[in-house]
């Protein structure tokens, strides 16, 4: 097939390399130059993800590779498969700010029609009109009432037969797109059952064979079912851990642990509870219940597990403040006035570069209004970067809290001789190697894990 990929970020690029791998001829577009630069060049213009560096260098160079800034002349020239994949980016109450969508659709609309005007069709090599799919995540209602009357509108041209409109989740985790591009099933869903099938046979010829066969492509009866489907996943996995946050602070008031408690509980097969944490970050699972939750504003479990989710910076913080209270030379009602307090991980989640929705900005704001002096550091990020984000760099001097915000893997075996001063740690996320912490007389909390027993 001929695929076009529009927006080479975090998931669309390794889309791309993975379709050239399959042997398919792939163009990548993107508006950033220096993205299109550096693929060309089989150069992965960003670190972290597993075989896109290799993938890259081997399908550039045979050509079945290339990347443009010019995603009209790229849709102009023919194309089986239009995959669409911009950020839909939101505010910090996750309203999606459609500019970035918007400005792809239109691309690919005005390639459309380019290709009618000069060749009298759409069709690409397999000829048939094109499917354009959106894989960007969107509240349900969007391919049908935004995307495909866009198309139409900017086109010229007809939804249903010059073209197919549709929606296609992405389902997979930065850091090992491969793989689960061969792991998970490929969910379709068109604006008509002929187009919802013709685009779910190029997928299928897309993917091709997974380890345990050919990989499922389900078509689901429509592109609000596949809108749907997406939010129904990340709503759940936020509902969940808003219980396990749940379980986690009343854990603390009882004085067990959370984590015996969890393991036992999933012992059994029906139970499969997720993990506390300090924070809930990243581009999906804070963002995409509220897109559940524009369409389905009566639904409360997932308004109340966002409330449990977005309070935990705040907890931690409140912890902090106990632990530094007792360790502190006397007893205060504000014990963290005046207290510089460091957290580890602008990031949200360990090793990506990455901070949406990250919970550092939730902890600095909470540490701010307890009077401290927040300060922040990590491996990923220097200080001029950390100040880009308005996050305050630590410069390595003296604090006396401390706080791990994200699971970097170099934070498993940090010594407590690194943090100088440090007098209580908040552990947000279990990482610490907590015996070598407490040896060195620094009290260390887990969330949900090391209140006093009652025995």
């Amino acid at each position: 097939m001929k695929v076009v990929v529009v927006a080479l970020g975090k998931i669309g690029l390794p889309l791309a390399a993975f379709a050239a791998l399959r042997g398919h001829t792939v163009v990548g577009c993107d508006i950033d130059e220096d993205v299109v630069a550096r693929v060309n060049a089989g150069r992965e213009p960003f670190p972290g993800e597993a075989g896109l560096q290799d993938a890259l260098r081997e399908t550039v160079a045979d050509g079945r590779l290339v990347a443009t800034s010019d995603t009209v002349a790229a849709v102009a020239a023919g194309a089986d498969l239009i995959m669409v994949v911009p950020p839909l980016v939101v505010d910090e109450r996750a309203r999606p700010a459609w500019r970035a969508v918007d400005a792809a659709v239109g691309a690919v609309a005005e390639g459309l029609r380019r290709r009618h005007a000069e060749q009298g069709t759409t069709a690409g090599p397999d000829g048939d009109p094109p499917s354009v799919v959106v894989e960007t995540t969107m509240p349900v209602g969007s391919t049908r009432t935004r995307i495909g009357p866009r198309l139409q509108r900017d086109s010229g041209l007809r939804e249903g037969v010059d073209f197919h409109a549709a929606h296609s989740p992405e389902r997979v985790f930065s850091g090992r797109i491969f793989r689960d591009l061969e792991r998970y099933p490929k969910l379709v869903g068109g604006l008509d059952a002929t187009g919802e099938e013709r685009t779910a046979e190029r997928y299928r010829r897309l993917l091709g064979e997974g380890p345990d066969g050919p990989v499922e492509v389900r078509t689901l009866g429509g592109a609000e079912a596949a809108e749907l489907t997406k939010l129904a996943e990340t709503t759940y996995r936020d509902i969940n851990i808003g219980f396990a946050n749940e379980l986690a602070r009343h854990a603390d008031a009882i004085g067990v642990d959370v984590e015996a408690v969890i393991d036992a509980a999933n012992s059994q097969p029906y139970s499969h509870i997720h993990r506390p944490g300090v924070a809930v970050g990243g581009h999906c699972i804070p963002v995409y219940p509220r897109f559940y939750l524009a369409g389905d504003p009566e639904a409360r479990l997932p308004a109340a597990a966002r409330a449990v989710n977005a309070s935990m910076p705040g907890y931690a913080v409140e912890l902090l403040g106990h632990m530094l209270a007792r360790v502190g030379p006397e007893s205060t009602a504000t014990p963290l006035r005046g207290q510089r307090v460091l957290v580890l991980g602008a990031a949200y989640r360990g090793g990506v570069k990455e901070t949406a929705f990250s919970g550092v900005f939730d902890l600095c704001r909470s540490l701010r209004d307890a009077e401290a002096a927040p300060v922040v550091a990590d491996p990923l990020y220097d200080a001029d970067e950390l100040d880009a984000l308005g996050l305050p760099a630590w410069d390595g001097s003296a604090v006396e809290g401390l706080i791990v915000q994200t699971d970097h893997a170099e934070y498993r075996a940090l010594a407590p001789d690194a943090i100088p001063g440090v007098r209580a740690v908040v552990d947000g996320r279990g990482v610490l190697d907590v015996e070598a912490w407490r040896a060195a007389g620094v009290p260390v909390r887990r969330i949900g894990r090391d209140a006093p027993r009652p025995y």
